[in-house]
């Protein structure tokens, strides 16, 4: 049964590493929250180390540029890694062929441009059409405001015909962007194997982050990660993640389930308790907002 907890420095003390999701919990893709700004700086300075991890399909210089623009300050995190970072490196490997079909909107044209630092002699793929394709990298719909995954059967059927796999570049199905609910690469991505096609996921709740995340703390001499706690709004990406991962979780009840779990400034118990047990997943700790 999960705890609810009034703040993160109830618990800061038992884990030396965060796995801190972004949107639902950081920001709304619009505006940085300032309590969670506040809680992460204040875990960092008690010595903390705070990973960004999320399913945004940028890389993450991409993402930083966007904290940048909404005023979150270097000091409330160590590094970022996002869901972007994985798929692009499959990418560049061939995961997906060399010449690829691209679907998603033209914000995301740095993921086949800004090559990973680590992977300096890469050779960058190709941009076709679905016709010449070998695969397709999925990074969301192309108009996020406005297009649904059925606007994409016709494409994804001739992609399934062909035997193409799809790169999911972010396997989360909608985000909050504001006050608006957009569906984000995972819902595409989740169509295609229902189709019958084949779908390859980086993104949480799926290892290749996880062990990107790894490497990126190793690679800045941190060694060990500890005890790590994972923070999250997604039930079926950061929480189920942070399970098949065996680390404990502290679910953000605000976010995308707020309506589902009658979420004010906390979360109703009985509503907590019954979405949970449909979710079928048990996180160690749940409050309604990051504070």
């Amino acid at each position: 049964m999960t705890r609810i907890i009034d703040k993160l420095a109830d618990i800061a003390t038992q884990y030396d590493t965060l796995y801190c999701d972004l949107w639902g919990c950081l920001h709304d893709g619009v505006e940085a929250f300032p309590e969670a700004v506040s809680a992460l700086t204040q875990f960092r300075s008690g010595g903390g180390r705070v990973v960004l991890m999320t399913n945004a399909p940028r890389p993450a210089p991409g993402v930083v540029r966007r904290l940048d623009d909404m005023g979150v300050p270097h000091e409330a995190y160590d590094l970022v890694v996002s869901s972007g970072d994985a798929a692009q490196a499959a990418m560049l490997q061939g995961a997906a062929g060399r010449r690829v079909h691209h679907i998603g909107p033209a914000k995301d044209d740095d993921f086949f441009t800004t090559l990973p630092e680590d992977m300096p002699d890469a050779r960058p793929v190709e941009r076709v059409a679905l016709a010449e394709a070998e695969g397709i990298v999925c990074t969301g719909p192309v108009e996020e405001d406005r297009d649904r995954p059925e606007d994409y059967r016709a494409t994804l059927l001739h992609a399934k015909t062909r035997g193409l796999k799809l790169l999911c570049a972010n396997p989360d199905i909608v985000v909050d962007f504001g006050d608006r609910r957009v569906y984000c690469a995972g819902a595409l991505a989740a169509l295609y194997d229902e189709m019958g096609g084949q779908s390859l996921y980086f993104g949480k709740p799926h290892p290749p982050i996880y062990d990107r995340a790894r490497l990126k703390l190793a690679a800045r001499d941190a060694g060990d990660p500890g005890r790590v706690l994972a923070i999250g709004d997604g039930i079926a990406t950061d929480i189920r993640g942070a399970r098949l991962e065996d680390i404990d979780s502290l679910f953000i009840s605000g976010g995308l389930a707020a309506r589902e779990t009658g979420t004010a400034r906390q979360p109703d118990p009985d509503k907590l308790a019954a979405f949970l047990q449909a979710a079928e997943e048990s996180p160690t700790f749940t409050m309604g907002f990051l504070r």
